[in-house]
């Protein structure tokens, strides 16, 4: 296909893997981790071999800020009905500079922002966070009010503890 550029690809092998090869996108770049064993044959179609895999699973997650707003809506509907337009935001959008927390809300504005981050995770994560920034519509402070609001959300718990388990790998802070 013209026009569709080859990423960056940085191989890394390690003579504790034996068998399994991965892949991962840092910045531009792709990163595949790869056995030290294998051959330049093997580290060729491994390569290309994770870099459709890569693909595709981008390709599935490309969510637009329109169908994160339609997810908000419905999520309204279900959790936060009884609060009318209150909990309606004026713009739900993925963004890329938030890589300390999961999502923003300005209640002034009523936007909401969520971290192109999630966009890998299971659904029922993304939810939550949009669960939770769109409680703060309604009720800005972190206070028990709020968080009945989440709770109303019936994954909240295992959701959160889902966030917590992927900062504390990447060494986040976990709110």
């Amino acid at each position: 296909m013209a026009g569709v550029r080859k990423p960056v690809v940085e191989v890394r092998r390690s003579q504790r893997r034996r068998r399994t090869v991965s892949a991962y996108r840092d910045g531009e770049r792709v990163v595949v981790l790869i056995p030290d064993q294998f051959s330049r044959a093997e580290e060729t179609e491994w390569v290309d071999r994770m870099l459709a895999r890569l693909a595709a699973r981008e390709g599935r997650l490309a969510r637009s800020d329109a169908e994160l707003l339609d997810r908000a809506a419905r999520l309204i509907s279900l959790y936060l009905a009884d609060h009318g337009p209150q909990a309606v935001p004026a713009s739900v959008r993925w963004v890329t500079n938030q890589n300390g927390r999961w999502g923003s809300c300005t209640p002034a504005d009523r936007t909401i922002r969520i971290s192109h981050r999630l966009q890998d995770m299971p659904e029922w994560v993304l939810d939550y966070v949009l669960v939770h920034e769109l409680a703060h519509l309604v009720v800005p402070s972190h206070n028990a009010r709020f968080w009945a609001l989440v709770g109303r959300y019936p994954k909240a718990e295992r959701a959160r503890g889902y966030l917590e388990g992927v900062a504390a790998a990447a060494g986040l802070p976990a709110d």
